[in-house]
């Protein structure tokens, strides 16, 4: 009897001390469009999870806690990435850095706000996000707003007399961008030729390109993602047009290219300071680089989410949410983007953009 009694007692001690050790990993998450036409984004979101959850590990993780990454596919649907964000609720998650498309990100930020988890979106930029008043919600990346502004400047100045249209996906990111570069261009003297939308997904876009040329449109402003820019500009030289295309930060990727070939020489976009030239990043940059991978877009910016969250939980001393969002408000945080810092709205403290150009398949700083 006494046997089965230390055999019980043992198996409840060990019971609860697999408890405990289960207990020990921190849940965060990263969700974003792990499948659909704009899963280079996801790809680039999970690699940089994953990159940051391996290299905080690696050091000891925090508060003498291992991570554990859960990914989440949304496909940049409203409706699908609340799903995601009540599965991720019931994974105990303490972080979500994500999600990828603001019209995904906006519906989701109100399921972590309820349930008390910690959003760091490195990619949503329509400002609607933290204009919510959501304590928990934060970003990485700036905010159409500011880069509108300056997209719309640019054209405004460098443009001036010519025809410039604006045309947009309907998305809440597409038509946010477009609409807050064409007010910064109106405010800057100028005024549109033409102001249309059009349905993302399609193949087709013959009968808009039509409709530009007929206007004698010399510059296109596309407030959208990368596949059906690169289509509209294939579309247009094929028309014989030598429109310039504009766009925003959801044309820095390859894929772009491979879409347009060299019918995307000359295209023009507006993304943040590149952080893969930035010193402190050389060395997470050289271990994407030895894995084959090469961290452009958004990659960089969800380790940034990661670690920033990561330093906050140990100046607070603890994951409980009021105490780690009052830490990612009073500090500023080492990353591969540099020092960083959030204002009392979850934004950036200082998000800037610059002009790219796509020349010879590659894009780079604009001179």
């Amino acid at each position: 009897m006494k046997n089965i009694v230390k055999l019980v007692a043992g198996v409840a001690v060990a019971t609860a001390l697999g408890a405990v050790a289960a207990q020990a990993d921190i849940t965060v998450a990263t969700a974003g469009p792990m499948t659909g036409q704009y899963a280079t984004f996801g790809a680039q979101m999970k690699a940089g999870a994953e990159q940051a959850v391996a290299d905080i590990n690696a050091k000891g993780g925090v508060l003498g806690q291992k991570l554990v990454l859960e990914i989440g596919d949304d496909a940049c649907d409203p409706k699908q990435a609340v799903a995601v964000a009540n599965q991720m609720v019931n994974k105990g998650i303490k972080l979500m850095a994500g999600h990828f498309c603001s019209g995904s990100s906006i519906p989701a930020s109100a399921i972590y706000r309820d349930e008390g988890i910690v959003q760091i979106t490195p990619a949503s930029t329509n400002p609607q996000l933290t204009e919510q008043g959501f304590e928990n919600v934060f970003r990485t990346c700036g905010r159409d707003d500011v880069q509108g502004a300056v997209a719309g400047a640019f054209l405004a100045k460098t443009y001036a007399g010519k025809k410039i249209a604006f045309v947009h996906d309907k998305t809440a990111y597409g038509k946010g961008l477009a609409d807050e570069t064409l007010k910064a261009y109106q405010a800057a003297g100028g005024q549109e030729a033409m102001y249309e939308a059009y349905t993302a997904g399609e193949k087709d876009y013959s009968a808009l390109v039509s409709k530009l040329k007929q206007a004698g449109i010399d510059v296109l402003y596309v407030g959208g993602y990368h596949t059906e820019a690169g289509l509209i500009v294939r579309q247009m030289r094929e028309q014989g047009m030598k429109t310039v295309l504009v766009s925003g930060d959801a044309l820095v990727t390859d894929e772009y290219w491979a879409i347009t070939g060299d019918a995307g020489e000359g295209t023009l976009m507006t993304f943040s300071p590149d952080p893969r030239k930035n010193a402190v990043a050389a060395p997470v940059v050289k271990a994407f680089r030895d894995k084959g991978i090469e961290p452009e877009g958004y990659v960089l910016y969800t380790y940034a989410a990661i670690q920033s969250w990561a330093q906050a939980v140990t100046k607070a001393g603890s994951t409980d949410t009021k105490k780690v969002i009052a830490a990612l408000h009073a500090n500023t945080f080492e990353t591969v983007l540099g020092k960083t810092g959030f204002n009392d709205k979850g934004d950036q403290t200082a998000p800037a953009y610059l002009f790219y150009i796509w020349k010879n398949g590659k894009y780079d700083y604009l001179n």
